[in-house]
């Protein structure tokens, strides 16, 4: 029988280390609850080790599942996936079934890599990791949390309808950012052919109406600016900036320390911000519910579920939590 290792409070607060003999972890679980005390952490004795040696022997990334997948693609794909956990299929089958269905493509190819991956002995979240540009980060942090409850379905499900309903929002924004977006490209157009071709030529205009004189201080950077622009590449620093600026947020985004800095900008911006904080709470505390239900303990669920967040300063706060927790502190204390 698999021996679990536990970690656990007894009725007057002190912790407890020992081991106990169970068929799966919920079974653990409940005979440690049975003894009377309260579970904080529960693995199968040896999982480090095994886990350990999958990271060593794993590539970071599958090659051929880097192509870039549409999120309508990847909803429906977890909606099925669902459907077909709750009807109890096995992982494995109901990858290749779903990879039959799919035409020929990047994202059949990357189906196929993550039931393979799963048939060498990877977790689905494991496997769908390798896969970064198909599943995001909050997709397989969300998957993991799933397996770790044998809640797969609902957090699949879950995740279909937070995809879904942000594809919706975010059709919205599109359709209402069209017309701004047409009158400031025209604007910045206008300005960029006036700076270049057409404010130039009153230099020399300027010039002789004044005699000579020196041009008042704003009409010197003026004509600073439109030379700048017209003769010395301004131009094309102008139309490159942008692009620039999005490769920037895109290569710092690759980074934890990166993604904290942007994150603490997002929620301190006004509107955006309050709505960024109650998008991360309410998706954390949903599915931390919903690991608890399914019986794993509060700290095996704050440490899975941290990620699923979105967000590093809540991530980063969740640690905190989860390390007060671990020392005795109460759950309520530490969010406060």
């Amino acid at each position: 029988m698999p021996v679990f290792k536990y970690e656990a409070l007894d009725s007057q607060g002190v912790a407890i280390k020992n081991e106990i003999e169970a068929l799966s972890q919920k079974e653990a679980v409940s005979k440690i609850r049975n003894l009377g005390y309260f579970p904080t952490k529960v693995h199968s004795r040896g999982v480090e080790k095994k886990a350990a040696a999958k990271a060593v022997a794993r590539p970071k990334r599958r090659r051929g599942a880097g192509g870039k997948v549409k999120v309508k693609y990847i909803a429906q794909f977890a909606r099925q996936l669902s459907t077909l956990q709750d009807a109890g299929l096995p992982i494995l089958r109901s990858l290749r079934i779903l990879q039959d269905q799919q035409k020929a493509g990047t994202f059949k190819k990357v189906i196929g890599y993550v039931g393979d991956d799963i048939e060498g002995g990877s977790t689905l979240s494991e496997a769908m990791g390798r896969a970064p540009r198909a599943f995001d980060r909050l997709f397989v942090n969300m998957v993991a949390a799933g397996e770790t409850g044998g809640v797969l379905d609902l957090i699949l499900s879950r995740v279909t309808d937070f995809m879904e309903k942000a594809q919706k929002l975010k059709g919205r924004v599109k359709s209402a950012m069209i017309y701004p977006i047409v009158v400031l490209s025209a604007a910045f157009t206008i300005l960029l052919l006036l700076m270049w071709k057409v404010i130039p030529q009153f230099e020399t205009v300027l010039t002789e109406m004044t005699g000579g004189a020196e041009l008042p201080k704003i009409t010197q950077y003026v004509l600073g600016v439109a030379e700048w622009v017209a003769k010395r590449y301004g131009w094309v620093i102008l139309l490159a900036t942008p692009f620039a600026i999005i490769f920037l947020l895109r290569f710092i985004k690759q980074f934890r320390a990166g993604r904290f800095v942007l994150d603490t900008i997002k929620l301190k911006l006004p509107v955006v911000g309050q709505l960024s904080s109650k998008v991360a709470v309410t998706r954390w505390t949903r599915t931390l519910g919903t690991l608890i239900s399914a019986g794993v303990p509060i700290l095996d669920a704050i440490n899975v579920t941290r990620e699923t967040a979105g967000n590093e300063v809540f991530a980063n706060m969740l640690g905190n939590v989860h390390n007060s927790i671990r020392q005795g502190d109460t759950f309520a204390g530490p969010l406060r």
